[in-house]
């Protein structure tokens, strides 16, 4: 009998926090956003329709009590995904890095990036109307697949080229840095908030 092994897996966790904290880490996030002049330069230069802390603020975890609290509640879950992923970290252990806000209004996206010189990266969503798009992770070795047929409409999730996470309120997700991903454009009338952030190991 044939035997598929599964190989070179690609983790994603992904779990529900609750709202509790949303309220306040939306409240908080706006007011940033429409303080944040830097900010607000920085995303009106880069074309980005919306608001980003990326590149002025992105150590909110110093900054704001309940951005602290939701990074406590992060760390034990990249803990969790360190251990899923078995990292051989040698008595070191994953630290946050950053973490910042994006408030996406109507038709901003993300292009595909990786988070460079990082272990693990990962987004909570704060608030999020419907149709304000999907995050989709692409197959990193999509480079390699030179005369590879395209996948079929309804393959397993683990053999799609792509795969879209459709965003909830009180969803956070962590995958490794490398891993290339993007965010579709916001169609809804309505803002949509998340926090992102990255962990190196000490």
């Amino acid at each position: 009998m044939p035997v598929f092994d599964t190989l070179f897996v690609t983790p994603l966790l992904r779990t529900h926090l609750g709202t509790r904290l949303n309220p306040e880490l939306e409240a908080t996030a706006l007011l940033i956003a429409a303080e944040d002049k830097a900010g607000q330069r920085w995303s009106k230069a880069h074309g980005y329709k919306g608001y980003t802390s990326y590149a002025a603020l992105d150590d909110l975890s110093l900054r704001a009590p309940i951005f602290a609290d939701l990074a406590r509640r992060i760390g034990r879950e990249v803990t969790l995904f360190a251990r899923h992923a078995q990292y051989d970290m040698a008595g070191r252990r994953p630290m946050l890095d950053s973490l910042w806000i994006n408030v996406m209004e109507r038709d901003a996206f993300h292009a595909p990036h990786i988070h460079p010189h990082s272990v693990i990266s990962g987004t909570y969503y704060v608030s999020v109307p419907p149709g304000s798009g999907a995050i989709r992770f692409e197959d990193p070795r999509l480079p390699l697949m030179m005369a590879a047929p395209p996948r079929k409409a309804k393959a397993r999730r683990e053999n799609r080229s792509f795969v879209d996470v459709e965003p909830r309120p009180g969803l956070l997700l962590l995958w490794e840095s490398w891993l290339r991903h993007g965010v579709q454009p916001n169609r809804s009338r309505g803002r949509r908030i998340s926090v992102s952030f990255n962990y190196r190991l000490d």
